[in-house]
């Protein structure tokens, strides 16, 4: 059933408000209209970003790279001879205000497909929203293993490395190498529980033991109990399972207590606007999806089409790293499909992205990587980083020390606990 019958609003009217909205750069409104007309109706793309909130620095991140992306094939002349519009709001890291925006976004803005998202709560929301409509959502930098798991959607395409396959890429050696018995700290929400659940499992295959799984509530920024404990237990390892400012704090206090070097310290993915802050306070091993200093095809061009686009905006992060890479990879594949699709058709454009390979020279990685039609995540080159100890400069925060190819990071148990509905049970969606 097409969505035709929806009503088109604009939120943002008078030359005022436009006027007072673009005074706030690049965000953030609470809600921003961009209008790229031609003659034909424009695409229009719903932006569910975290612009506050516990991933607000990541948040902008993406929404900055999913930007690029438009600007950039809007230039080119848009979609099927049609001009790309976007409008955003701040899902604040909250799952209850992420579902408001999704609900408003597609039946008051007649957003045909949403796109975005940091908090695993927040997205799965949105999930819950667009599976209504047949919406198509793109999940751009979500970590939790259940977003392709047990929470994965026919509709939903997932862009990010999870902490399954973060973990997968670092456990075996680390318990070989540094020790078997084992502390979690892990956030209190769904990316904390899932991954925590998938890093036991991977210690005890491995001939580890967790010692103790510690919980902590989202929004912590004392960490001295947790640290204390850990002290007194003498793990050979902590993982964590942290995100966003919590992670960022917990470094900084992990630093500052000296314990960065005993135990050692394995952090699934240190996203690149939350270590922008903060360089100093890296320590042990974290993985990444990309780093702006790959020696590989392509990425000095990225960083300066992005350096480009970000011009003018004080608060941006002068290099992109793994937040704006997703999001950006995300938005050109959604297009380039809907270009090999030759439709604005919903299932057409599933099918286009089940059956998505990517090259490793066009995704500037060191693998090809694909998305797995059984649970639409993109499987992809997992690196290994650590703090550099030789900067080449003043960006240069990482030294990459492997990278594994995505056949071998790959979330094993995901295919059986994710279940796709037949095509048949998709309403259709035609933008």
């Amino acid at each position: 059933m097409a969505r035709n019958h929806f009503s088109r609003r604009r939120f943002v009217r008078t030359s005022a408000m436009a006027t007072a909205l673009a005074g706030l750069g690049s965000f953030y409104g609470p809600w921003r209209h961009n209008h790229a007309y031609a003659q034909g109706k424009p695409i229009k793309l719903g932006l569910t970003n975290d612009a506050s909130g516990q991933f607000g620095n990541s948040g902008r991140d993406d929404h900055r790279a999913i930007r690029m992306a438009i600007d950039e094939q809007n230039a080119k002349g848009g979609i099927l001879g049609r001009k790309i519009e976007w409008i955003t709001a701040d899902t604040e890291s909250n799952p209850a205000v992420a579902t408001r925006v999704a609900e408003r976004f597609i039946t008051r803005e007649d957003c045909s497909i949403l796109i975005g998202a940091l908090h695993s709560g927040v997205a799965n929301a949105i999930t819950q929203v667009a599976n209504k409509y047949g919406t198509l959502y793109l999940n751009t930098n979500s970590s939790a293993p259940s977003e392709a798991g047990e929470n994965c959607s026919r509709i939903k395409f997932v862009w990010d490395g999870n902490g399954s396959n973060f973990i997968r890429a670092a456990v075996r050696n680390a318990v070989s190498s540094i020790g078997k018995n084992w502390v979690l700290l892990t956030n209190d929400y769904v990316y904390g529980h899932s991954t925590a659940a998938t890093t036991k499992t991977l210690v005890e295959a491995a001939g580890g033991r967790i010692v103790e799984n510690m919980l902590v509530p989202q929004n912590t920024r004392d960490f001295t109990a947790y640290l204390l404990k850990i002290q007194q237990l003498k793990p050979d390892v902590v993982s964590t399972a942290m995100g966003g400012d919590d992670n960022k704090a917990l470094r900084e206090q992990v630093v500052q207590l000296k314990l960065s070097d005993r135990p050692a310290w394995i952090e699934p993915q240190a996203d690149w606007p939350d270590v922008w802050g903060a360089p100093q306070s890296l320590s042990g091993v974290f993985g990444t999806t990309w780093y702006h200093k790959l020696n590989l095809p392509g990425v000095a061009d990225f960083v300066k089409r992005w350096q480009a686009a970000i011009k003018g905006d004080a608060t941006a992060v002068p290099v992109p790293g793994n937040v704006s890479y997703n999001g950006y990879m995300a938005a050109r594949e959604l297009f380039r499909a809907m270009e090999r699709a030759g439709s604005t058709n919903n299932i057409r454009i599933i099918r286009q992205l089940e059956g998505l390979k990517m090259p490793a020279a066009d995704r500037m990685q060191h693998f090809d990587a694909y998305m797995n039609p059984l649970t639409h995540q993109v499987n992809q080159t997992i690196y290994l980083a650590r703090k550099n100890p030789k900067p080449s400069d003043n960006t240069d925060h990482f030294e990459i020390i492997s990278w594994t190819e995505p056949k071998l990071a790959e979330d094993e148990a995901a295919p059986g606990k994710c279940k796709l509905v037949p095509y048949e049970q998709v309403r259709t969606v035609d933008a």
